[in-house]
């Protein structure tokens, strides 16, 4: 069975996303905190810089989401929206 993703919301899309940029991007500032712990010297500025980094993936995750589906919206409105196939299965 084919079907077709007419609209996307364009605000709960970018919601979500923003949330799961920001989600993603804490074990890479995990990593390099562990990283930056290795290396001597003073390390203040890029620490606040790896502190700001999830916030700044949420932030710019949200605005390019938002703006990504009202694109979509636009394109799919004016040659169709993306297809894809399902298929019934077996829940036993």
């Amino acid at each position: 069975m084919r079907k077709q993703i007419k609209s996307i919301s364009p605000l709960q899309t970018a919601k979500v996303m923003a949330v799961l940029y920001f989600v993603i991007s804490l074990p890479f500032v995990l990593f390099m905190f562990i990283s930056m712990s290795m290396i001597p010297g003073p390390r203040f500025p890029m620490s606040g810089m790896m502190l700001l980094m999830p916030v700044m993936y949420l932030v710019f995750g949200f605005i390019f989401t938002l703006v990504g589906a009202w694109v979509y919206n636009l394109v799919a409105g004016w040659i169709g929206g993306i297809e894809f196939t399902t298929t019934e299965i077996d829940n036993s």
